[in-house]
């Protein structure tokens, strides 16, 4: 007769690999995902310079105008920045591998000596 225990343990185990080193994403990954966020940073400039525009000759509400433009402004700076900068590091809470408490044995050990 299998232990319960044991029976549990093969039966609903996770087969998510397991995680066996700190080592960050490659620098391939790290720059495609800055190059898109600076992408996305600096594709929305025209339209934000443009929508200001559209607001004061349409609405003449030449304070939103002005804010929207104002907010287009330091955005290739920014864009730049965020381009440049590589993440931190993340905490990540991955899949680690952990000993049971039954994998060894935790009792003493029997010294033999010969004489």
């Amino acid at each position: 007769m299998v232990p319960v225990w044991r029976w549990l343990s093969v039966h609903h185990r996770d087969d998510s690999p397991v995680l066996i080193t700190e080592a960050r994403p490659s620098y391939d990954d790290e720059q495609a995902a800055r190059r898109r966020k600076y992408l996305i940073m600096m594709s929305s400039r025209i339209p934000c310079l443009v929508g200001g525009v559209l607001i004061y000759q349409f609405w003449q509400l030449w304070w939103l105008a002005l804010l929207i433009i104002a907010i287009s402004v330091p955005l290739p700076w920014m864009a730049v920045l965020v381009a440049n900068d590589r993440p931190a590091r993340k905490k990540e809470d991955a899949h680690r591998f952990r000993r049971s408490p039954r994998s060894l044995e935790t009792g003493g050990n029997r010294v033999v000596e010969s004489s």
